[in-house]
């Protein structure tokens, strides 16, 4: 074992030479040293900003715009004309998820090796078919048919983008970049109830009812979107040409000086199950199930529960925009915070605290209509916080391309089965208290809570026994001695630390 860990690294970080940054690969074949003023980094982060985020933030409103309006369009009419009876409507929402769990993986294994804009815009443009075909459908097979297509495309956009985000920046500064992304799909949860709004009131409009201009709308818009987003989505970084080429060579060199040791680029067997063997990787991907399971129970029901409250269909759905728009400026709020103090875990002690309270108040039903509309609050914005910080989390404490972007799939992917439950929770005879619905979503919530204070308690203990080793070595501590062992050992590189 000594013979095998015998080269020293570094105790402190100095300059680093220049990387070729892919998807693939984060090694560097330059070996010129690179000065970074804060003057150049502060004008290369906007410019990141300004090319990167936009665009994607704009295809991710656009696509939970779409796969939250059967909500709107269910107390629209949709059920009625489609003859569902039952639990029907709970089957549809939940067939979305079957291809949209299953596909996550290799997706984002696939944009691994291709270019995210033709990836990511094709996606797109497919699932606007399919948000149009829910429009025509006749039938509530027709319906499910479209639902289960529309899993199909929508399958690794989330897990795909963010990988995409993270790859532009170091670790403390993607959390309010990837919450900023994520915040299209809160605003997307106010944007829909609105439009729902308007476009109801095309009702007979070509003969079509209200809930069908629904989806017809927007799934136009988002095949026009789709077209405008092949030309303005980024290519990986070493292939960005918005850069001068000294701006590219101080953004490598930033990157390759936060990510230091911490590699693991072979996509092999080895890599495969280190991956599987890493107990963070599966208590995030629970934490973020718990989680998930709030804000999809939201995303397909919140018009009914607050119509539930006693409002009419047209007031629920405008009634669910408040609810949205303070989770927002909570989800970004927090994130500014957690990057300017570095810290991940007391965030999402508050983001599962408030979700928690939110979902207690709702199962004992406590108070009147405006107690439980403001446990709505609570709850959305508690989640809203807590998710995006659970994936930027994760992403700071993989290292290495390929355990990052596997790990990002995974725990998106799986966090999205909690689909296939908030689906099946929501009984209709028990309406409008659902019962059994706050009551799973209350248990899932305090599981995530739980997940997260192992994870921060496991990752501290790991980090003191690293500095502890450091101190007692600091010129011998043992790092791999082949480059092909460096390269995949990840962040269990010794010269590796966590954020907590």
């Amino acid at each position: 074992m000594t013979a095998m860990f015998s080269k020293a690294y570094p105790t402190a970080v100095e300059a680093t030479p220049i990387e070729k940054l892919s998807p693939i690969s984060e090694t560097f074949d330059d070996a010129e040293s690179i000065t970074i003023t804060k003057e150049a980094e502060r004008k290369i982060i906007m410019k990141t900003d300004l090319h990167v985020l936009p665009i994607l933030f704009l295809l991710f409103l656009v696509s939970f715009v779409d796969r939250t309006n059967i909500g709107n369009a269910k107390i629209e009419g949709l059920t009625t004309d489609l003859h569902m009876v039952g639990n029907q409507y709970n089957i549809a929402v939940f067939v979305f998820n079957i291809p949209y769990v299953l596909l996550d993986i290799p997706s984002n294994m696939l944009l691994r090796r291709w270019k995210p804009n033709i990836m990511l815009s094709g996606m797109m443009f497919c699932w606007g078919l399919c948000t149009i075909g829910q429009g025509l459908t006749q039938s509530y097979h027709g319906l499910l048919v479209c639902r289960v297509l529309m899993g199909v495309c929508e399958a690794g956009f989330v897990p795909g983008a963010a990988y995409l985000i993270g790859s532009y920046y170091k670790r403390h500064e993607f959390q309010f970049r990837y919450s900023f992304f994520f915040s299209a799909a809160i605003l997307a949860g106010a944007f829909s109830g609105f439009l729902a709004f308007l476009l109801v009131k095309l009702d007979g409009a070509g003969g079509y009812a209200g809930w069908r201009w629904i989806f017809l709308i927007e799934g136009i818009v988002t095949c026009c979107v789709a077209f405008a987003a092949f030309w303005l989505i980024v290519p990986w970084p070493e292939q960005a040409k918005f850069f001068t080429p000294e701006e590219k060579s101080i953004f490598l060199a930033r990157l390759r000086n936060d990510r230091q040791h911490a590699k693991m680029d072979h996509g092999n067997l080895s890599a495969l199950f280190a991956c599987l063997r890493d107990w963070k990787i599966w208590l995030f991907m629970l934490a973020y199930f718990g989680a998930d399971n709030t804000a999809s129970s939201f995303a397909s029901f919140q018009p009914t529960i607050v119509q539930g409250l006693g409002y009419t269909a047209s007031q629920a759905n405008v009634y669910t925009i408040p609810v949205y728009m303070v989770a927002l400026v909570i989800a970004l709020s927090s994130a500014y915070l957690s990057d300017r103090l570095k810290m991940r875990y007391p965030f999402t002690m508050l983001g599962t605290a408030m979700a928690i309270t939110g979902w207690a108040i709702q199962r004992s039903q406590a108070g009147g209509p405006r107690v439980l509309y403001f446990s709505l609050f609570l709850a959305q914005g508690g989640t809203q916080m807590l998710m995006p910080v659970l994936v930027v989390w994760l992403s700071n404490n993989m290292g290495g391309s390929f355990k990052r972007g596997f790990a990002i799939a995974l725990q998106i992917g799986f966090g999205n089965t909690a689909n296939f439950v908030s689906a099946n929770v929501f009984l209709p005879q028990e309406s409008p208290r659902f019962t059994t619905a706050y009551s799973v979503g209350l248990g899932l919530q305090c599981l995530s809570m739980v997940c997260c204070t192992i994870l921060a308690t496991g990752m501290w203990r790991e980090n003191k026994k690293r500095d502890r080793l450091a101190r007692e070595a600091p010129s011998d501590v043992m790092i791999p001695e082949t480059e092909e062992e460096e390269r995949n050992l990840g962040d269990e590189n010794p010269a590796f630390r966590y954020t907590l």
